[in-house]
């Protein structure tokens, strides 16, 4: 029987110890490095495919963050605008009922010109809540881009009240809603869609009665944007006994075009309920006892502004209850149009709330997932972590007690 002895040199078994025991330290050192930092790739080139995704993930929620910022500071401004034409209503229902009150019988002029000092403030205040803007100097109600302040006014000439900016809303986005809302449609007006004319009556003689119906519109295609002179021109009483018959001519401006129409006859002695003719798509209706020389004026309101400032003159100026009733009703039935608009816009804020809700809910369902990729992509097992760490531990250990134990082997040591 033979057998093979192979004898290995000290310093090759010092040099494969020493390279035994720094590999071990090595991974002891990245794997308590894994540990404290809780994730299994520190640096790309742990693992590059997974240190690519885990990159990626996190350019995402980067974005998600940046445009939840945005989103919050939109919804802020649309908190801040809704709450705006919140304080409008409320402005615009104590306008209300001080034009009510003003339309009570026992009040003298000089006391409905009182009630108009009040009315001016609560004007002069809406006004200023339309220009308002946000924390960051910007309107409020710029629509889709406007002046600083959108709306502009009293001018002597007509329109009395612009908007100083372009109509319309800006469409919402998957991650963004409008900053502003649409001003032009909150607080402008315009005769087809929303029909707010104002009607003002001239008797010839103070003890005349003779008050409108609303105007409203009757054709929206026929309407031709024509203010309208209604002028009482004969009133005969003697050609059917019994009976009046009212003849009035209907001019319009700037068209220039005259009309005379005769209204159908009523018995005298009674009230006149006159369907005025004439007015292209308009319609509306005479009450009282109409007399030749009184005249009536129709225009359209173009703006929410326009409606009160016309409250305020024509309550004013009403010389009598017949004149402050004709006002009184008028700014009502307008007041009420104007403020349908607020409450729409104001509806298209509490839409646009709900939207930016529904957004940040789902922006921050992505983050969920993303932070999921990327937790698995470079996050450590801990359990798994701390076995390889306790078993690296133990390896290297060993080796460094099976290093000593070399060591002590040699001749020297064995003859002592």
């Amino acid at each position: 029987m033979t057998s093979t002895l192979t004898r290995m040199g000290s310093a090759n078994t010092y040099d494969s110890a020493v390279r035994n025991i720094t590999m071990r330290q090595t991974a002891l050192s990245n794997l308590q490095e894994n540990l404290t930092s809780g994730k299994r790739v520190v640096r790309a080139s742990d693992d590059p495919t997974s240190a690519a995704n885990a990159e990626r993930a996190l350019n995402r929620i980067g974005r998600i963050a940046t445009d939840q910022r945005a989103l919050e500071s939109q919804r802020n401004a649309i908190i801040m605008a809704e709450s705006t034409l919140g304080d409008v209503t409320d402005a615009l229902q104590r306008f209300r009922e001080l034009t009510v009150s003003a339309g009570n019988g026992v009040h003298s002029a000089a006391e409905r010109k009182s009630i108009t000092i009040e009315l001016q403030g609560l004007r002069e205040q809406i006004f200023s809540l339309a220009n308002r803007q946000d924390t960051n100097g910007l309107p409020l109600f710029s629509a889709l881009g406007s002046a600083l302040a959108p709306f502009v006014g009293p001018a002597g000439t007509a329109p009395d009240y612009t908007f100083k900016g372009l109509p319309g809303q800006t469409g919402s986005s998957d991650v963004a809603i409008p900053f502003t809302l649409d001003g032009d449609g909150a607080f402008m007006l315009q005769p087809a869609r929303d029909g707010a004319y104002n009607a003002k009556v001239s008797t010839a003689l103070p003890s005349h009665s003779l008050v409108t119906s609303a105007v409203t519109v009757s054709t929206p295609a026929a309407l031709t944007g024509d203010a309208y002179t209604i002028n009482i021109t004969g009133v005969d009483t003697t050609t059917s006994p019994g009976n009046t018959i009212v003849t009035y001519g209907v001019t319009g401006a700037p068209s220039a075009t005259t009309s005379i129409q005769t209204a159908l006859s009523y018995p005298t002695g009674t009230t006149a309920n006159i369907a005025v003719n004439g007015m292209a798509g308009l319609s509306m209706t005479l009450s009282g006892a109409p007399a030749v020389g009184d005249s009536l004026t129709v225009a359209a309101s173009p703006s929410l502004f326009s409606v009160l400032d016309n409250a305020i003159k024509d309550i004013g100026s009403a010389a009598n209850n017949n004149s402050a009733a004709q006002a009184v009703s008028q700014a009502l039935y307008n007041i009420d149009i104007g403020m349908g608009r607020i409450s729409a816009v104001r509806g298209q804020a509490g839409d646009l709330l709900n939207r930016a809700d529904r957004i940040s809910s789902n922006q921050e369902a992505r983050s969920i997932q993303l932070e999921g990729d990327r937790s698995r992509a470079e996050d450590l097992d801990m359990v798994q972590g701390i076995s390889k760490f306790n078993n690296q531990q133990t390896g290297y250990q060993a080796a460094l007690q099976t290093y000593a134990s070399v060591q002590k082997l040699s001749l020297f040591d064995f003859i002592r």
